[in-house]
């Protein structure tokens, strides 16, 4: 019952926000509340399949990331630049994201380590090879593990923390939330510290709007709330829950700006449109792609 009333209650947060916004365009409407309109109602669909996703039967949950992974991918390679040799290389790495999966559902966490990061990451420049085109090769496969690594092997750490556990209970879905609700704070978290008392940038040339304040600011809230509901929703004790708070601040600003670099080398605002007030889907997932593993490792390591 704790994950339901867990969900219950981004459930009625949501409510909140979506009220607010209507007083907004009410009260407000000489301002413009479209983009926040729409961000909000993206985010219940992300919410509700969230949901859906960490409530059903494993394979079900596995069948959703492996989606969403499959998204991602499809979405980080039309940031790069590919070759017209490219496309046979291509077709493994999407081969790829199943195979992961399937590794991640049985629960064989010293071959998933492997899988990518080795066996694909020496089978895919194979496969180039027999193409014969070699200009552009090395920039090419870097693009490819790369992007397999982010947006497969990273994000599938959530589904693992998922069946991690193997207790019959809730604990999986519940670090999975801890992790994915920290996440997200800690994006929301930086950004209003940052509006409201930033000063000194800290990736200037990367993102502008990124300080130091922002930064503190976010990591302190986030160490703040996982104290709190780390001992509540997981099996983490205060102690353990304020270091995944740190860590979980610090990782996600490192994948928000990371891959704002990736957008501004290929010259683009957002990475797609797939969530309308979001951007892109990676626009969304990129400081999950670095929190993801690291919380996973500090859980493994620490609890089980």
């Amino acid at each position: 019952m704790l994950l339901e009333k867990s969900l219950a209650a981004i459930f009625a947060l949501m409510l909140a926000a979506t009220v607010v916004n209507r007083l907004l365009i009410l009260f407000r409407p000489d301002k413009e509340w479209q983009e926040l309109t729409l961000r909000i109602r993206t985010w219940w669909a992300i919410v509700l399949l969230f949901s859906i996703a960490i409530l059903s039967p494993h394979w079900l949950t596995l069948t959703f990331f492996a989606w969403v992974s499959f998204m991602a991918l499809k979405e980080f390679l039309t940031l790069v630049p590919l070759r017209q040799s490219d496309r046979l290389p291509m077709f493994w790495l999407f081969i790829s994201i199943p195979v992961n999966y399937w590794l991640v559902g049985n629960g064989w966490f010293e071959i998933v380590v492997l899988f990518i990061p080795v066996y694909v990451f020496l089978f895919v420049p194979a496969a180039m090879v027999i193409t014969g085109d070699t200009k552009g090769f090395l920039r090419t496969a870097s693009q490819f593990h790369w992007g397999l690594m982010t947006t497969v092997y990273a994000l599938s750490h959530v589904v693992f923390l998922v069946i991690l556990p193997a207790d019959g209970k809730q604990t999986g879905a519940l670090l999975a939330l801890f992790l994915v609700g920290l996440t997200e704070l800690n994006d929301v978290a930086q950004y209003l510290w940052g509006k409201s008392l930033g000063r000194i940038k800290v990736t200037p040339k990367v993102s502008p709007g990124k300080t130091l304040e922002g930064l503190l600011g976010g990591m302190a809230t986030t160490a703040m709330a996982a104290t709190v509901f780390g001992p509540l929703l997981t099996p983490l004790t205060w102690q353990l829950g304020l270091l995944a708070g740190v860590i979980i601040g610090l990782t996600g600003f490192c994948g928000d700006v990371v891959m704002s670099a990736i957008k501004r080398d290929s010259g683009v605002k957002d990475s797609g449109t797939l969530l309308p007030g979001h951007g892109g889907i990676l626009d969304r997932l990129d400081s999950l792609i670095f929190t993801a593993p690291i919380f996973f490792h500090l859980v493994r390591y620490a609890c089980y």
